[in-house]
């Protein structure tokens, strides 16, 4: 083998490639425009020097840096006149190129050094899995990734709407029947009263009717909740009425972005079931596993054939812990790497979270490594069922066979 490594440092209008033989000798080191003149103009480089050279194989890398790669990617993947050099292509996390750079430490900080750098990261090997463009699944994996941005959104804005709540009605916790912050009552309570006074001097009668008429008539007892309602208010500090006009603007406004996001979470959700139904999978026989939860983990993983096996699936999804040994000493908690797909592993702590719900198997599973843990019980306990999620999809993927969820094997 005499293969050509091309490091590319990516960047929205122009790119940085070093091209290296296996010896490391740098060949060639220029930069071209991100679009497809240019990258036709490194296609012809690498073939005049796979002609010079006795080229025989391509390998390329670029930092996953926002979606600056893909294009690059998927062209050179796919270009005919490539296709005798069995191009492969690899998108590497910046923090495995930050880590080897720390082994050149007089190196400066160059978009031309940190193509070097990417070249030369090529040749050492231990490589991630490749870029993967499969028109079957690409369709799919938008969508998929639109949801999990919406989902972050969602987040970002509850996170931000409680940090405004804890200065209006800082004692206000949820309890009972009102478990949900974010719910109806709640939302009709925090965000239609001026300030907690305004709560704390309303008639008992009047605020369980408007507890009961703000749950759609589903509390059992208002008056009781009502009543726990006026005692956090009169416990709660009180806000100067200058600041208390631009918090409710805010808490309200907040609200309407959770509520709209959460609408397109809904619209997203049926474009998903839509787009998986033309894939056909045997992930939805395990009960726990719906729809989008299928198309999460199906849109990432792709063609499983190109996995060697279930422990190679695990660490392409980050699923893999760090070993802390040194001596006789062994830690007790060890860190999950996380270096690799975030939407994949994402989609599977959400299935985990399902199965631990609707599925006997996994949620014993969970629970005994709950007790197990010694921190963080939870998170941890969540990413073990996760790690033996994946040994599942992958035989499932694999085989085309429906699980049976009595016993945990297929038929």
């Amino acid at each position: 083998m005499n293969p050509l490594y091309v490091g590319i440092d990516v960047a929205q209008k122009e790119n940085w490639a070093c091209l290296m033989n296996s010896t490391g000798d740098e060949l060639s080191t220029f930069s071209f425009s991100n679009d497809l003149t240019g990258a036709t103009g490194l296609k012809d480089k690498c073939l005049a020097l796979a002609a010079q050279h006795s080229i025989d194989s391509l390998l390329v890398g670029m930092e996953a840096t926002a979606t600056y790669w893909w294009h690059l990617s998927v062209y050179l993947s796919t270009e005919a006149e490539l296709s005798h050099l069995y191009p492969k292509v690899y998108s590497i996390n910046p923090k495995i190129v930050k880590g080897f750079k720390k082994s050149y430490p007089f190196l400066p900080k160059t978009d031309r050094i940190d193509a070097w750098v990417i070249a030369d990261r090529l040749r050492f090997g231990r490589l991630p899995a490749e870029c993967y463009h499969d028109e079957r699944y690409q369709p799919l994996q938008r969508l998929t990734r639109f949801r999990y941005r919406l989902i972050k959104q969602i987040t970002d804005e509850k996170n931000y709407f409680l940090s405004y709540l804890s200065l209006k009605f800082n004692t206000f916790k949820p309890r009972g029947i009102i478990t949900n912050t974010f719910g109806a009552t709640s939302t009709a309570i925090l965000t239609e009263f001026y300030s907690v006074d305004e709560i704390a001097e309303t008639d008992i009668d009047e605020l369980a009717a408007f507890v009961q008429k703000s749950s759609n008539n589903t509390i059992t007892d208002p008056v009781e909740v009502a009543e726990s309602v006026k005692q956090a208010a009169r416990d709660a500090y009180r806000l100067d009425k200058k600041i208390l006009e631009p918090i409710n603007f805010i808490l309200a406004t907040t609200l309407r972005n959770i509520q709209a996001l959460q609408a397109q979470v809904k619209i997203t959700d049926l474009a998903i079931a839509k787009e998986i139904a033309h894939i056909p999978h045997t992930l939805g026989t395990v009960k726990g596993l719906g729809p989008v939860l299928c198309a999460g983990i199906i849109a990432e993983v792709g063609d499983v054939t190109r996995f060697k096996d279930q422990a190679a699936l695990a660490k392409y999804a980050g699923l893999t812990w760090h070993v802390r040994r040194s001596g006789q000493f062994e830690a007790e908690e060890t860190h999950m790497s996380k270096t690799g797909n975030p939407y994949l592993r994402y989609y599977l702590y959400e299935a985990a979270n399902s199965l631990r719900v609707h599925n006997d198997e996994y949620r014993a599973y969970y629970e005994r490594k709950y007790a197990e843990a010694k921190t963080h019980h939870h998170r941890r306990a969540t990413a073990l069922t996760a790690r033996k999620l994946v040994r599942l999809v992958f035989s499932l993927l694999q085989s085309k066979r429906l699980y049976e969820p009595k016993v945990g094997v297929f038929r």
